[in-house]
C-alpha cells in the first residue's frame, strides 16, 4: 500500500544540484532547495500539498512558537509525530478512502479515461475529434508511475478548469492564481525549502479563526474523500464554509474521480522516466462532485470585488508584469478596482516575517482548455520591515505610478493602432501592452526599492521627483516603442506616413498632456501648483 506520508515520492533539488525523492516528513532537511518535478504545475501543486499538511496538522498555536520553527527546522520525527493522526488519510491505493479520489466511485458508475488525460494541458474530447491538437498531441502520456499520477491527481483537483456538464471546477474557480512566499538568499545561499514552506503556514489559532466550522472534527470534514459525498452535500446541493472544516479549503475535491490500480503493468513513466514495476494507465470518472459555493476564502490567492462578493483572481492573458504587484502584496482599493491579496500574504507583512519575494503562478484557462502557464517571482524589498504605516503609504505611492503607468499604456496602444490600421480596427493588441510592461519594469523595481528602503527609515523624500521622473520614463519609453519597435520599424511602402504622422502627434500630446499629470499627481504647466488634490501618500508622515 503506498502512502503519501512515507512514501518517497516528492522529487526535491538539494543544495548541491542532484535531485532526489522524499517522503513528507523529510521536507525540513537543510540541503533541500526546492521541489524538483519535471512539470511547473506538478512543482507548485507539490509546494501546495505540502504547505496544507503542514497547516492541518502543526499544533503551533502562537507567533512566538510560529518563530522558533523558523529559526530551528523541527526533525523528521517531530514531522512524523504531527502527521500521524492523518495517515489514513493519503493513501493512494487503498480499497477504501483513496487521497483525492471520490470514495464510493465504481466501474458500474464511472466511464474508464486514459491516464494522460488528467494533464490540465492535454488534449481534450473536441481537440480529439477535430483533429486540432497541432501543439500538445495525444497519446504522450499514456503511463504514470504512481507518485506522478499522485501528483496528477494532486494537480487536477487543486485546478480544477471546467470539463462538461457537472465537472466541477474548483474551489477557487478553474484554473486560479496562487501566490506563495519565498524567503530571500542570505550571504549569497539560499534559505532551504523549509524556510519557503513554513512562510505560508500561520499559527493554528488564528488559521481556525478565519472561516469553517472548526467543531467539525472528523476526518471528511478536512479532506472529504475520507466518505461519500453525501456526508457533507447533499445530492443537488452546495458546498459552503460552515458546511467543513477551516482546512478543508487546501483538500477541496471538486472532480470524481479514481485511479485504477487492479491493470497495471511495468515499464517506464511518461512524466519522470523512470522504470516501475506498477504503471496506472486509466482511471475513472464521473461528474457531480463537490458543488463549491459561498464566501470561500483560499488563503493563498489574491481576490477581487465583483457584484457577486470577493472572488478569487485567475491568470489573464498577456502574463505577469509589475502592473500586478500592488494588488497581490498590499491590494488595491481604486474606485472600480478593488483587490486584495492573499491572506497568507496579509498575515507575514503584519507579522514583519523580513526579508521575502512573491511567487505567482496559475493557469491561464479558457474553460477547459488550458491557453498557458504563467509563473513569476516578484520581490518585496524588505517591505515587511516596515509598519503598517509605511506599508499603506508605499502603497499609495506606487498606486499612483500604476495609474500614470496604466494611461501611458493605452496612449501607445491606440496611437500603434491608429498608425497601423486607423481608429476603426479591432483585434488583440496585447502584444503592445505586454512590450510596454516589460519595457518600464526595471525602472518601476528600481524606484520601488528606493521607496521601500525610505520607508523603512521613516523617510518620506522628495515624492513629486519621482514621480516626475517616472513620468520622464514613461514618455521616453513609449517614443522610443512607437518609432523603433512598433510603427518604424515596418516597412516604408507599406505605411501610411499621413496618418503614422497624425497618429504620432496624437501620442505626443496625450503622454504630455493635462490628463497624464492628472493621474501622476504632478503640477499643471500652467501653473506652478497642481489643480488637484494633493496625494495623500505625499502628506503622509511615517
Amino acid at each position: 500500500m503506498i502512502s503519501l506520508l512515507s512514501e518517497p515520492w516528492m522529487p526535491v533539488r538539494r543544495r548541491d544540484g542532484s535531485r532526489a525523492w522524499i517522503a513528507p516528513n523529510q521536507c525540513a532537511g537543510p540541503d533541500i532547495l526546492a521541489f524538483d518535478a519535471d512539470r511547473p504545475d506538478f512543482n507548485v501543486a507539490l509546494a501546495q500539498f505540502a504547505v496544507g499538511l503542514l497547516q492541518t496538522s502543526t499544533p503551533v498555536d502562537s507567533a512566538s512558537a510560529w518563530r522558533e520553527f523558523s529559526g530551528t527546522p523541527p526533525s523528521e520525527a517531530v514531522l512524523s509525530e504531527w502527521f500521524a493522526p492523518f495517515a489514513e488519510a493519503f493513501e493512494l491505493d487503498a480499497k477504501g478512502a483513496c487521497f483525492m479520489q471520490d470514495f464510493s466511485l465504481t466501474a458500474d458508475e464511472g466511464s474508464f479515461n486514459e491516464i494522460g488525460a488528467l494533464l490540465i494541458d492535454a488534449p481534450g474530447e473536441n481537440a480529439l475529434k477535430n483533429n486540432s491538437d497541432h501543439f500538445v498531441k495525444r497519446g504522450r502520456v499514456s503511463g504514470m508511475c504512481a507518485h506522478c499520477a499522485a501528483s496528477a491527481v494532486l494537480t487536477l483537483q487543486i485546478n480544477a478548469p471546467s470539463g462538461g456538464v457537472g465537472h466541477r471546477t474548483g474551489l477557487r474557480g478553474g484554473g486560479p492564481l496562487t501566490t506563495l512566499l519565498l524567503s530571500m538568499p542570505l550571504d549569497g545561499q539560499s534559505r532551504s525549502l523549509w524556510h519557503d514552506l513554513w512562510l505560508n503556514v500561520r499559527d493554528q489559532r488564528g488559521f481556525l479563526a478565519l472561516s469553517g466550522d472548526a467543531g467539525k472534527s472528523a476526518l471528511h470534514f478536512r479532506f472529504p474523500w475520507m466518505s461519500d459525498i453525501a456526508a457533507i452535500q447533499r445530492a443537488g446541493g452546495e458546498t459552503a464554509p460552515v458546511q467543513v472544516h477551516p482546512h478543508h479549503v487546501f483538500w477541496a475535491m471538486p472532480r470524481r474521480i479514481r485511479l485504477d490500480f487492479e491493470a497495471l503493468e511495468g515499464g517506464d513513466c511518461d512524466v519522470c522516466g523512470r522504470s516501475s514495476e506498477r504503471l496506472v494507465r486509466r482511471y475513472l470518472s464521473k461528474n457531480y462532485g463537490f458543488n463549491y459555493k459561498g464566501p470561500w476564502n483560499h488563503p493563498l490567492s489574491p481576490y477581487y470585488e465583483a457584484k457577486q462578493g470577493w472572488l478569487p483572481m485567475h491568470p489573464q492573458p498577456g502574463g505577469f508584469a509589475y502592473r500586478h504587484w500592488l494588488a497581490w502584496t498590499l491590494g488595491q482599493a481604486a474606485d472600480k478596482k478593488k483587490q486584495r491579496c492573499a491572506s497568507v500574504v496579509q498575515h507575514a507583512l503584519a507579522d514583519r516575517r523580513g526579508q521575502l519575494r512573491l511567487w505567482a503562478f496559475g493557469y491561464d484557462m479558457d474553460n477547459m482548455k488550458a491557453r498557458c502557464w504563467y509563473e513569476a517571482t516578484l520581490p518585496l524589498y524588505g517591505l515587511a520591515d516596515c509598519d503598517a504605516d509605511a506599508q499603506d503609504w508605499v502603497g499609495s505611492q506606487v498606486d499612483i505610478w500604476l495609474a500614470g503607468a496604466d494611461l501611458v499604456a493605452f496612449y501607445l496602444r491606440s496611437a500603434v493602432k491608429d498608425a497601423w490600421f486607423g481608429s476603426e480596427a479591432r483585434g488583440d493588441f496585447s502584444a503592445i501592452d505586454a512590450t510596454f510592461w516589460s519595457s518600464t519594469e526595471a525602472a518601476f523595481y528600481g524606484q520601488l526599492r528606493n521607496l521601500i528602503d525610505l520607508a523603512r527609515q521613516n523617510l518620506e523624500g522628495d515624492m513629486l521627483a519621482v514621480r516626475e521622473r517616472w513620468h520622464r520614463v514613461l514618455i521616453t519609453t513609449v517614443v522610443r516603442l512607437f518609432d523603433t519597435v512598433f510603427v518604424g520599424a515596418g516597412q516604408v511602402e507599406r505605411q501610411r506616413p499621413q496618418r503614422v504622422a497624425k497618429a504620432f502627434r496624437q501620442l505626443k500630446r496625450n503622454i504630455h498632456g493635462p490628463k497624464i499629470r492628472q493621474a501622476l499627481f504632478l503640477p499643471s504647466l500652467a501653473t506652478e501648483k497642481p489643480k488637484s488634490r494633493k496625494p495623500a501618500a505625499q502628506a503622509a508622515s511615517i
